[in-house]
């Protein structure tokens, strides 16, 4: 049996297999959706600007333990992001800002769950619609060649409702298109907010580190004029001996 007739044998089943699976395809969109939002709704429940006021503050009263606490009971990707870079401040920025790097990508990979099935719905779906339609046709033209007397009736109730399948195949399409952007600019601007109080941490850490640097400076700069000091004391000792002595001779 050649490919041409298994094509035919397929076509000739019908669209009704097609329109169960958009059905199906819908529904796993909707349930997708319905996820997705309520993940994201609590995600931004949160007010990102009073947190990023609220750390900004404890930081630059070098409050670690306060800043440490405060992250700890929240629970946007903001927050759980720079809560690990909090935890290994005592380690330097390089160490911080490695934590919250392997942090983000963790959290991105959860903001992303599901999104790839949603994204393949919605490029997926008219096509598949289109494949029923074009089957449809075949069946309604294949009733019609080997019909002795043809209904043209029949024949444009079959071409009918085989172009159901296409306008079923973009009602299935369209909101998991929407969706998937909307979804896709939510997780943008999450990031781009993670990135910010990820910058803030590590800023600090690199203010902190400057003032030690700054500080041990001056004590080594102290201790050169003290060494400095403490050897000219004793060249003018010396010199004084030497003087002594020579008026004594």
């Amino acid at each position: 049996m050649g490919l041409q007739k298994l094509f035919e044998k397929l076509a000739l089943v019908g669209v009704e297999w097609v329109v169960w699976l958009l059905v199906f395809l819908s529904m796993v969109s909707i349930a997708i959706m319905a996820e997705r939002g309520v993940f994201f709704w609590k995600k931004r429940r949160e007010d990102i600007a009073e947190l990023m006021e609220k750390l900004k503050s404890l930081l630059s009263r070098n409050d670690i333990k306060g800043a440490r606490s405060y992250l700890e009971s929240k629970t946007s990707v903001e927050a759980v992001v720079t809560l690990e870079g909090i935890k290994e401040i005592h380690r330097g920025a390089g160490s911080a800002e490695e934590a919250m790097i392997g942090t983000r990508i963790r959290e991105k990979l959860s903001l992303e769950r599901y999104l790839a099935v949603l994204g393949t719905v919605g490029n997926s779906a008219p096509f598949l619609g289109l494949f029923g339609t074009v089957t449809g046709i075949i069946k309604s033209f294949y009733a019609l060649a080997i019909t002795e007397n043809p209904d043209m009736k029949t024949v444009m109730y079959g071409i009918s409702e085989a172009l159901v399948t296409t306008a079923l195949g973009l009602i299935v399409a369209i909101p998991a298109v929407w969706a998937f952007n909307i979804f896709q600019r939510q997780i943008k601007g999450i990031m781009t907010r993670t990135e910010t109080a990820a910058r803030l941490v590590l800023a600090h850490i690199k203010a902190e580190n400057n003032s030690h640097e700054e500080y041990e400076d001056n004590n080594e700069e102290k201790d050169d004029h003290a060494e400095k000091d403490d050897h000219a004391e004793e060249d003018d000792e010396a010199v004084g001996k030497e003087s002594e002595g020579g008026k004594g001779q």
